[in-house]
């Protein structure tokens, strides 16, 4: 008598088997997946607890009519889109944007390529020396503005500046009594000086760090396949480290679209008026300088808009170095 074959299992488990009884799932990815926005909302909490009711009064002002009747206590009216209208419209506030504009571009370009060779020579040169340097640095970052602004007045002082006396010891130069503060041109420059002067050290010591990441063989096969110091840079250095300065870039853009005291400063050592404001003194002036609130916090948005544009390219450039 044969013995009948097992018949097999249509789920497909070995004749003879059982199948295992199924699992649960694990819920350890999900929660995973959830705990960073745990850990990151009470930041963002703070965030909207301490900004949410300034930003929204701004935008609220933004749409009313501040003017005389208002300064003797008659409530501001409602006028929609008109401070947007009559700021656009105004070509004074398009000279001082794109203004501000060229002065940011310049200004923070001139940051990063003094704030990389910098970086380079804490690079190369001996501990002791790259030790002084460093401190330096810091020392020139953790100076107050106000205190950075006193030092730089005695310096391009018309009277008694430092400046203007070494350059007078050069022959056929008479600049004694030159004010650097007159000329709108000359100016900027100063104002782009102290600013770059004050934004080098940050840029520095982060390019800084990121070069202390480079790994060492690949400079050691770059140089055995007779690449030079420019080449390397090029083609090596500056390629690996893009992520860091393309968010230094950003950074220094949006803090340079945003200086307001050290031209501030500067107007009160020097001239004052339109043609020596950028956006920062420009509201400042048309609010509590001529009581156009109104007007000002239009011109608030408006750079707000721009300066999420800008903050957007570095949020997009966070999440692809996260990702990579």
């Amino acid at each position: 008598m044969t013995t009948p074959a097992p018949v097999a299992d249509p789920a497909g488990a070995a004749p003879g088997l059982e199948a295992p009884a199924p699992q649960p799932a694990s819920r350890r990815p999900r929660r995973a997946k959830v705990l960073p926005y745990l850990l990151g909302l009470p930041a963002v909490l703070v965030l909207l607890a301490g900004m949410a009711y300034p930003l929204s009064w701004q935008v609220w002002n933004s749409f009313r009519e501040y003017g005389l009747a208002q300064q003797f206590g008659q409530d501001p009216t409602f006028i929609g889109l008109q401070n947007y209208i009559t700021l656009l419209s105004d070509s004074g506030f398009w000279t001082v944007l794109v203004r501000s504009v060229v002065f940011m571009a310049v200004t923070a370009v001139v940051t990063m390529v003094v704030g990389i060779a910098l970086a380079i020579l804490m690079k190369s040169i001996p501990g002791w020396s790259r030790i002084a340097l460093q401190v330096a640095l810091l020392l020139a970052w953790a100076m107050p503005i106000v205190a950075q602004m006193t030092v730089w007045n005695w310096l391009i002082d018309d009277r008694n500046g430092v400046l203007n006396y070494v350059l007078s010891l050069i022959p056929g130069v008479d600049m004694v009594g030159h004010n650097w503060l007159v000329e709108p041109l000359s100016f900027f420059a100063v104002a782009s000086l102290i600013i770059t002067w004050a934004s080098v050290p940050f840029v520095a010591l982060s390019v800084y760090a990121g070069l202390t990441q480079v790994s060492e063989e690949v400079v050691e096969a770059a140089q055995l396949d007779g690449a030079g110091g420019i080449q390397m840079l090029r083609r090596i250095i500056l390629p690996i480290l893009r992520p860091v300065l393309v968010i230094l870039l950003l950074l220094q853009m949006i803090w340079d679209l945003r200086v307001y005291a050290q031209i501030s400063l500067l107007q009160g050592f020097g001239a004052r008026g339109e043609r020596y404001d950028l956006l920062g003194t420009y509201i400042y002036g048309l609010g509590v300088g001529q009581g156009h609130f109104g007007v000002a916090a239009a011109a608030a948005m408006i750079v707000m808009i721009f300066t999420i544009a800008l903050s957007w390219f570095y949020v997009r450039e966070l999440l692809k170095e996260d990702q990579q």
